[in-house]
């Protein structure tokens, strides 16, 4: 067992992003102001999108995304159920309807196929999300759906790192929704990023995300500023502050770095886990300019092959003092969704219950992820077919 603990994740904050943020704070801009208009900015030039609005997270900006694409009664949003909740809570909240497609088992995550058994004339945008961060072939997706007068939104909240043919989430999808997560590729703490091509798109959002005022609040409070405002669509509270945009500035800046450091650790992570039986791991990337930004490290866990369990990985990890996670319990079997007609689920419904992510984040050493291989060698050099299985699955 570890001295210390290996926590799943530990935001990978240097002394200049803190600096940045207590500056803000001493200056007394605390709410939306000119960090955050310099954080969109770079943003901006970094994914080579002409629209970047911040947001005070990824929920935020998939629900003022849809919101802007019109979605409301009477609409269907096709979401994946391996994902988290918030599209799904999203679409309900505009008084849409849900439809969960089914995933590949191998790069979990949608496909042209899955989303085509379950689209129908009531389709009004499809979700999609590069699940972990390995890039999905966006361009086929987009083609599908532009094809039936459907719009494309990307769930990017993986994708900070993430290259789909070369190109960052939201160049060829209508727009796409970042999270900046404590637990991502590149965090604000909380906070998140709607990009898109579409300026009409992007004048919406930028008025639903701040009560549908008709300017940006703390332009009020400047120099040039004005008293006076409308409010001309009924909005949410969704703005970013700025002691977080000044964070994220600095994330932006380091993320190649970062990236680089989980791209080591991810090798290292395929390179034990080649040896294992019962192990396996999500698809590489397929083509040419794609890069996996390994956001999340999941290894799938086959009982039958193994000996054991998804759930005892876990527990073993746990006496190990190591952390890990569940990415995800798929949103139609959750209480609040369960109510919902969908069609047969049967990849997710398999899949998600062999899913295991393991700890990978930038200040990890190779020492930290050997301890985790440790761990799944001591357990598969100790199961045998069957040995540790409730009696239905030894079956």
């Amino acid at each position: 067992m570890r001295s210390t603990s290996l926590p799943y994740c530990r935001p990978h904050l240097n002394a200049n992003e803190i600096l940045a943020a207590a500056e803000c704070l001493r200056e007394g801009w605390l709410t939306t102001g000119p960090k955050v208009k310099e954080f969109e900015a770079a943003f901006s030039r970094a994914c080579g999108v002409e629209h970047a609005v911040a947001l005070n997270s990824c929920t935020a900006a998939l629900h003022v995304a849809l919101a802007a694409m019109g979605v409301g009664p009477g609409d269907e949003v096709i979401t994946p159920s391996l994902t988290f909740v918030a599209g799904a809570q999203c679409t309900m909240e505009l008084g849409a309807t849900p439809v969960f497609s089914d995933i590949d088992r191998e790069t979990l995550s949608v496909t042209v196929e899955s989303l085509e058994a379950v689209v129908t004339p009531r389709t009004k945008v499809i979700i999609t999300m590069p699940y972990a961060g390995r890039p999905l072939d966006i361009a086929r997706i987009v083609e599908f759906a532009h094809a039936r007068g459907i719009r494309v939104l990307e769930d990017a909240a993986h994708a900070a790192g993430t290259l789909d043919r070369g190109e960052w989430a939201g160049t060829r999808s209508d727009a796409a929704a970042y999270s900046f997560y404590a637990t991502k590729n590149m965090t604000t703490a909380e906070g998140g990023m709607l990009v898109t091509r579409d300026d009409g798109i992007a004048e919406r959002a930028r008025i639903l995300g701040l009560h549908g005022m008709s300017k940006d609040a703390w332009k009020r409070y400047t120099a040039k500023g004005a008293w006076r405002y409308d409010v001309v669509v009924p909005g949410f509270k969704y703005n970013m502050p700025d002691p977080l945009a000044a964070i994220g500035i600095g994330q932006l800046e380091r993320l190649p770095s970062m990236q680089a450091a989980r791209d080591a650790l991810a090798r290292s992570y395929l390179d034990g886990l080649s040896e294992l039986e019962g192990f396996s791991v999500q698809a590489g990337p397929s083509s040419i300019g794609d890069r996996h930004s390994w956001c999340m490290f999941v290894v799938k866990v086959d009982p039958r092959v193994a000996g054991f369990d998804r759930n005892r990985v876990i527990e073993e990890l746990s006496r190990a003092n190591i952390g890990s996670s569940v990415h995800y319990i798929p949103t139609h079997q959750l209480s609040a969704y369960r109510h919902l007609q969908h069609a047969p689920l049967p990849e997710t419904d398999a899949v998600w219950e062999q899913l295991v992510s393991l700890p990978l984040f930038p200040a990890m050493s190779e020492s930290d992820v050997d301890d985790v291989l440790d761990v799944l060698r001591r357990l598969s050099d100790s199961g045998s077919a069957g040995a540790s299985l409730p009696a239905a699955l030894a079956q």
